[in-house]
């Protein structure tokens, strides 16, 4: 299964693609906003990963964009971000996220087991 993770901050890229691949998935990393829709046309993921504070177009405008795209808004989006405000998650969960982890109050194991649940449902 193919996975599209969108972030920034390079060691949780990094250790999240090493951690997805030993389970045998494909990895394919962007580290900002605009490179997320040209890359999931492309490869068409079965599940994206996304950050909310990304460089050129925040991850709220990308969830925006993905799910009212008539190609992509099927693809499962976990969004794994720093903000931890309840309207934060709200807006996420409103725009089409199907999970939302804050970076800081969860494990990067939970997270992976998180990705695997819900690309075995996407299958």
């Amino acid at each position: 299964m193919r996975i599209l993770v969108a972030e920034d901050e390079d060691v949780l890229s990094r250790v999240l693609k090493e951690k997805l691949e030993k389970a045998n998935h494909e990895v394919l990393l962007v580290a900002d906003g605009d490179a997320v829709l040209p890359e999931a046309k492309r490869s068409k993921p079965d599940v994206i990963v996304l950050d909310l504070l990304l460089p050129k177009k925040i991850g709220f405008e990308v969830l925006e964009a993905l799910k009212g795209d008539d190609e992509l808004k099927a693809i499962p989006v976990i969004v794994v971000s720093n903000l931890g405000e309840e309207s934060d998650k709200k807006r996420a969960f409103a725009l089409g996220a199907v999970d939302y982890y804050v970076k800081s109050e969860h494990p990067i194991n939970e997270i992976v087991e998180n990705v695997k649940r819900v690309l075995l449902k996407a299958k």
